[in-house]
């Protein structure tokens, strides 16, 4: 992993949106502390909300496509320079040297997808205002609660990894199902193997 620390500061002072609520899918319920959508929503977008870095290309791209389509006031000049910057390891965003070959690639590729189409996310139920004024255990109790409702599935799963995460805690399926208030044998069934190399991945992220 690289020692380097994630600066933001770039980006902020730039103005580039990396963070957005979903914009037109409709909670099915409000509350002080946020939103519950019920079916989820995939226009929740959180780059660089946990301490992860980008480990692999894909992710990378995907990074850079969301940055894309969050910030259509962007020109290509303009885009290319927040890519060089995402890409140098100092910057602490990945953990891997990004030749000027492969971003040159990445910036083309990104620069012809379809901004009308958003870029593939996963699914959330539950997301916290960043002003809500929670702490982590005030979060966790309420997203044991909120899952209560419903069959666990690997929403409610990613959404209690994030969580555990948040709380520079190591995430294990002892936890996740104590959080979830099932046995570890539901959280085995219902997680895929993407889930479990996103586990490995915000593991990885607190060491």
């Amino acid at each position: 992993m690289s020692h380097y620390e994630r600066n933001t500061k770039y980006l902020d002072k730039h103005r580039i949106i990396y963070r957005q609520n979903p914009t037109t899918d409709t909670p099915t319920e409000k509350f002080d502390w946020g939103w519950y959508y019920e079916e989820g929503t995939r226009q929740c977008y959180t780059l660089f909300n946990s301490k992860a870095k980008i480990t692999t290309y894909k992710s990378l791209k995907w990074h850079l496509y969301v940055l894309w389509y969050l910030n259509p006031q962007l020109d290509q000049e303009g885009f290319n320079s927040i890519v060089k910057h995402i890409c140098e390891r100092k910057s602490g965003y990945v953990t891997f040297q990004v030749s000027e070959q492969l971003l040159q690639s990445m910036v083309y590729d990104v620069s012809l997808m379809d901004l009308d189409r958003p870029p593939p996310n996963k699914l959330r139920k539950i997301i916290f205002k960043d002003s809500s004024g929670l702490d982590m255990r005030q979060k966790l109790s309420i997203v044991g609660q909120m899952v209560g409702r419903n069959k666990i599935t690997e929403t409610e799963i990613y959404d209690a990894m994030l969580l555990i995460n948040d709380n520079k805690d190591k995430i294990t399926t002892t936890k996740i199902a104590d959080l979830l208030g099932c046995s570890t044998r539901t959280i085995y069934r219902n997680m895929g193997n993407q889930m479990k190399k996103e586990k490995i991945l915000l593991n990885q992220s607190i060491l």
